[in-house]
């Protein structure tokens, strides 16, 4: 009975609440996506029984202290190179190519698998273990000594980036980038070395997009974009133009949040049919069903689920911990705010489901193993009043 009370004494209940209210917006939502289409699989039921597989994954990254996390980091990190690289040289019997991409391996009878969200979890891992030595062994930081972090960081991330974007797969690599990001920002990496970098970065993206819309000929012959990807850039900038193709899920997808108005039409009730609604553009169904009220709740949730992983991070005495939770954030972040700016013309379509309540058992799976390392960290560390 006093393991059993001191282990629910240890397990992070205001991460637990809001977790469960993802779930239930989640549900109802992919609920109401289905009841208007013509579809065979019950993706309601496949949810919950990924959110069910979830909780025990959480349950088996709870036992795992700091030390452990480390030891295995790099085995995961392994482990998830050698899966993508069998995503490239596996026949299509077993790698089928869906929507145009080679990311998913598929079992018969149970489904498909798309490693790469496992791999997001296995690099922020990888990155804080990385940055975690970097500091013990270097005390004194020099330029030299950040430049060779830096270094690290970027070849760490490289890896599982380069055969991501052999499926090709955009949007993962996009999350990629965005979890390295964050994890040089608090690696303690100088802004001497940093401030030139993010200049050129930005310089050299606004001399791409630049050439997407005036040079598109010389970006197809030296970037090797796809010609579908310049027409998800152009539906973005101008959807109705490219109503019948690109843009097509963009003008659906605003004229269901937009006839949402305030207080939304009510659960079942919608009138805008957007193909595969309870994918991608699940944030669509809730704006129609419940309007800027409905929306800005959900907002709210993801808002504190990245407040609470802050607050975790900044109360913990091990940078290790500290570390993992900014990777957290990275990632949920920019799933977040590309996900639901670009069903509202903010950002352009790549397709990254939302956290938590997108249907996807393999996203929903690898964000629970990340929340799972919250749960650790939690559970393996007190808060201490001084």
């Amino acid at each position: 009975m006093q393991e059993q009370n001191n282990f629910s004494s240890r397990i992070d209940f205001g991460l637990v609440t809001i977790l469960l209210l993802l779930c239930i917006t989640s549900c109802v939502a992919i609920y109401s996506a289905q009841s208007t289409g013509q579809y065979s699989s019950n993706f309601l039921l496949k949810q919950i029984v990924s959110y069910m597989v979830g909780v025990g994954i959480v349950l088996g990254v709870i036992t795992l202290d700091s030390d452990q996390l480390k030891k295995i980091s790099w085995y995961a990190y392994g482990f998830g190179l050698f899966v993508l690289l069998m995503l490239v040289i596996m026949p299509e019997s077993i790698v089928p190519r869906i929507n145009g991409a080679r990311s998913w391996f598929k079992f018969p009878g149970f489904g498909t698998i798309q490693p790469s969200e496992f791999m997001k979890v296995f690099l922020i891992l990888a990155l804080a273990n990385v940055i975690h030595t970097h500091h013990l062994k270097n005390s004194l930081k020099t330029i030299e000594t950040d430049l060779w972090l830096l270094g690290k960081l970027i070849l760490v991330t490289m890896a599982p980036l380069l055969l991501i974007m052999q499926q090709p797969d955009l949007g993962t690599s996009l999350v990629l980038c965005a979890i390295l990001a964050g994890m040089i920002f608090i690696s303690g990496i100088s802004w001497k070395i940093l401030l030139p970098i993010v200049s050129t970065a930005v310089l050299l993206i606004s001399t791409i997009f630049y050439f997407i819309l005036w040079q598109p000929d010389l970006i197809k012959k030296y970037l090797g974009v796809k010609e579908y990807q310049f027409g998800r850039i152009y539906s973005w900038l101008d959807p109705y133009n490219y109503s019948s193709a690109e843009g097509f899920h963009l003008i659906k997808s605003l004229l269901a949040i937009g006839s949402g108005q305030t207080f939304g039409k009510g659960l079942g009730s919608r009138e805008v049919y957007l193909p595969e609604s309870q994918t991608d553009f699940i944030f669509s169904v809730i704006g129609e069903e419940y309007g800027f009220i409905g929306s800005s709740i959900v907002i709210s949730l993801f808002f504190l689920l990245v407040y609470h992983i802050t607050k975790t991070g900044m109360e913990t005495k091990n940078n290790f911990y500290t570390y993992i939770c900014v990777g957290v954030i990275s990632m949920l972040t920019f799933h977040v705010f590309q996900n639901i700016g670009m069903t509202i013309g903010v950002m352009p379509i790549t397709g990254i489901p939302l956290p938590f309540i997108s249907y996807g058992g393999s996203s929903l799976m690898g964000n629970m193993m990340a929340m799972g390392l919250i749960f650790s960290i939690r559970y393996h560390h007190k808060k201490y009043m001084f």
